[in-house]
C-alpha cells in the first residue's frame, strides 16, 4: 500500500491519538476542510498503518475506526477510498469485528459518493471481490457487523450494475441468495430474508428483480405449522413486506394470501401464529392499494376465514379475539376496507359493534370500541369519512339492532353506558363518538341525550392529557357536525349549541375559568 509510514516512536503514536480522538468525539458533521486539515498533519497511510500494527489495544482500535469512519463519510475522505481498496478487502477479512463493520461502512460511503461514477464504484467492487466478502459479514458478524453489511448491499442494489452482481441468473452459485439460505445457520437464514425485504424497499425495479428471482419463496419455506419460531419469523417478514408498496403487487401473486387463509382456519396451529396471521391481514388490506390488485377469490377467502375465527371466538375474551378485533379495525381505517366489512355477506363489522358494548370482557369491548372508530371514519380525512349509501345503512342498522337488543334500548343509551366506564373505555367512547358524529342519525342521538352533552362538555372529567384531548376532539366533532346541520335548532338545541361553543373556547386541558388577581394588602414588617 502505498504512502507513508508511521515512525515506531511512542510519541508520534500518542500525538496520533490525541487527534484522531479529538476528531472523532468532534460534536456534529465534520467538514470537508476539518478533514484535509486533519490529513495534511496524519496522511491516511499512517492512520491505516497505525490501526494494523496497534490493533492489538482495544482503546487504540476503537479510536483510530471512529475517526476513520469520519473521514470516508465526507465528500473529501471518499475522495480517497479508491487509492485504499486493498485496505477495504483486506479489512472485510480481519478477525476484528469493528474493522470488518468499518470496511462495510466505507463500501457504502464508495458507493454513495456523487463524486464516483456508480459503474466504476461497482467495477472496484468486483475487482477486489467486495461483495462475497460483504454477504460473509452478513451471516456470520455479530449484529452490527450484519447491519452494516446490510446497508452496504443496499446501496449497492440502487445502481443498475449493482443489481447484476446482486441477483445472480445461477442459483447455484456460493453468493446466491438460494445457494446461502441453503447452507447457512438458521440464524443467518433469517439474515438474509430480512436483506430480502428490505430490498423491496429500494424502488419497484429492486422489487421486480426480488420477485423474478423468485426470492420470495425461500420465506414462503419457512411457514411450517410444526415449527413455532420458523413460522412466526417468517410472519414477522411478512409484516414488514406489507408496508412497502413496492411489495404489495408482488405478495398478491404468491401464496402468501393462502398461506394467511390456512394458518387462520387451522384450529391445530398456536393461538400466537394465528394472531400473527391476522395482524399481517390487517395490514395487507388496510391498503386501498392492496385492495384494489388483490385477487377477488383470496380476499373473500382472508374474509371468511376471518369471520369464521371471530364466529368461533364470540363468548371469549382471549388475546386472539381482541387482536381480530383490532385487525377489523385496521381494516376498516380506510374508506374501501370500511365498506368492504360492512358489505361482505354477512357483514364483518357485526362482531365490532356487538362487542362494543359488550361490557363483560373489557379487553375485548376495549379493542371493539377502537375498531368501531377506525371503521367509522375517526382517522380518515373529512371528505373520506362517509361511505357509499348502502355500507351507511348497514352500519346504521347494526348500531340500532344492537342497541334494541340490549337494556338500552337505543344508541344514546349505549353510547352514555360506555362514557360512564372506567378512563381507557371512555377514551375510546370518545373515538368512537367523534367518527360516527359526521352521521345524522348519531348527531341527532348525541344532542338528544343531556347527559352525554354534560359528559364531554365537562373540563373536569379528564385528569391525563390524552383524556383531556380525547374529549375535547369528540366535543370538537361534535360541534362541527352541529354546525353543519340544518334540522337541529330552535330552542330545544339552543343549550345543547352554547355548551358546545363554550367548551370549545376553553380548550382541552383549561378546568376552570382563569382566576383574577387578587392584591393582598397587608402592614409592613417593623425591626
Amino acid at each position: 500500500m502505498e504512502g507513508e509510514s508511521l515512525r515506531t516512536n511512542a510519541d508520534d503514536v500518542s500525538l496520533l491519538l490525541a487527534a484522531a480522538s479529538e476528531f472523532a468525539s468532534y460534536p456534529g458533521m465534520q467538514t470537508d476542510a476539518s478533514v484535509k486539515e486533519f490529513l495534511d498533519r496524519f496522511p491516511l497511510s499512517v492512520v491505516i498503518s497505525a490501526l494494523q500494527t496497534e490493533a492489538d489495544a482495544p482503546e487504540v482500535e476503537s479510536t483510530l475506526v471512529s475517526c476513520l469512519e469520519r473521514i470516508f463519510k465526507t465528500k473529501y475522505g471518499s475522495f480517497f477510498i479508491p487509492q485504499y481498496m486493498p485496505f477495504v478487502h483486506v479489512g472485510l477479512q480481519t478477525d476484528s469485528q469493528i474493522i470488518r463493520c468499518l470496511a462495510c461502512k466505507v463500501v457504502s460511503c464508495l458507493l454513495e459518493n456523487v463524486d464516483v461514477d456508480g459503474d466504476n464504484a461497482v467495477k472496484l467492487l468486483i475487482e477486489y471481490n467486495i461483495y462475497p466478502l460483504l454477504i460473509n459479514c452478513l451471516i456470520n458478524g455479530d449484529e452490527l457487523l450484519s447491519s452494516a453489511s446490510t446497508d452496504a448491499i443496499i446501496t449497492l442494489a440502487k445502481s443498475l450494475k449493482g443489481l447484476d452482481v446482486i441477483f445472480l441468473k445461477n442459483p447455484s452459485e456460493t453468493t446466491h441468495f438460494k445457494s446461502i439460505a441453503a447452507r447457512c445457520s438458521s440464524l443467518a437464514r433469517i439474515r438474509v430474508f430480512a436483506l430480502i425485504v428490505k430490498l423491496f424497499s429500494v424502488s419497484s425495479s429492486v422489487a421486480s428483480a426480488v420477485y423474478d428471482s423468485d426470492l420470495l419463496t425461500l420465506i414462503e419455506s419457512e411457514v411450517h405449522a410444526s415449527d413455532m419460531l420458523l413460522t412466526l419469523s417468517a410472519f414477522e417478514l411478512l409484516y414488514e413486506l406489507a408496508e412497502s408498496p413496492n411489495a404489495m403487487k408482488f405478495l398478491s401473486r404468491t401464496k402468501f394470501l393462502q398461506l394467511l387463509v390456512s394458518t387462520i382456519s387451522d384450529l391445530s396451529v398456536d393461538s400466537v401464529i394465528r394472531s400473527r396471521a391476522l395482524s399481517i391481514c390487517g395490514r395487507l388490506l388496510s391498503s386501498n392499494d392492496m385492495l384494489k390488485i388483490v385477487d377477488q377469490t383470496s380476499l373473500k377467502n382472508l374474509l371468511l376465514a376471518i369471520d369464521g375465527r371471530l364466529e368461533s371466538l364470540k363468548n371469549q375474551g382471549t388475546d386472539e379475539c381482541e387482536c381480530a378485533l383490532e385487525v377489523l379495525g385496521h381494516i376498516g381505517s380506510s374508506n374501501q376496507g370500511a365498506i368492504l366489512l360492512l358489505l361482505h355477506s354477512p357483514p364483518l363489522a357485526r362482531h365490532v359493534v356487538e362487542a362494543a358494548f359488550d361490557q363483560l370482557v373489557r379487553g375485548k369491548q376495549l379493542a371493539a370500541l377502537h375498531a368501531l372508530a377506525d371503521i367509522s371514519g375517526e382517522k380518515r380525512s373529512e371528505s373520506q369519512k362517509l361511505l357509499n349509501s348502502d355500507a351507511e345503512e348497514c352500519l346504521r342498522h347494526l348500531i340500532y339492532t344492537a342497541a334494541g337488543n340490549s337494556s338500552k334500548l337505543t344508541p344514546s343509551g349505549l353510547f352514555l353506558s360506555v362514557l360512564r366506564q372506567d378512563s381507557e373505555i371512555r377514551l375510546a367512547a370518545y373515538r368512537m363518538i367523534s367518527g360516527l358524529v359526521a352521521r345524522h342519525w348519531c348527531l341527532l342521538e348525541v344532542c338528544s341525550k343531556q347527559d352525554i352533552i354534560d359528559m364531554v362538555t365537562n373540563p373536569q372529567i379528564e385528569t391525563t392529557k390524552i383524556g383531556m384531548e380525547a374529549r375535547f376532539n369528540c366535543c370538537t366533532a361534535i360541534n362541527k357536525a352541529f354546525l353543519l346541520s340544518t334540522s337541529l335548532s330552535g330552542a330545544a338545541f339552543s343549550e345543547v349549541a352554547s355548551k358546545l361553543q363554550e367548551a370549545i373556547r376553553r380548550g382541552p386541558y383549561l378546568t376552570r375559568e382563569r382566576a383574577e388577581a387578587v392584591p393582598i394588602v397587608a402592614t409592613a414588617d417593623r425591626f
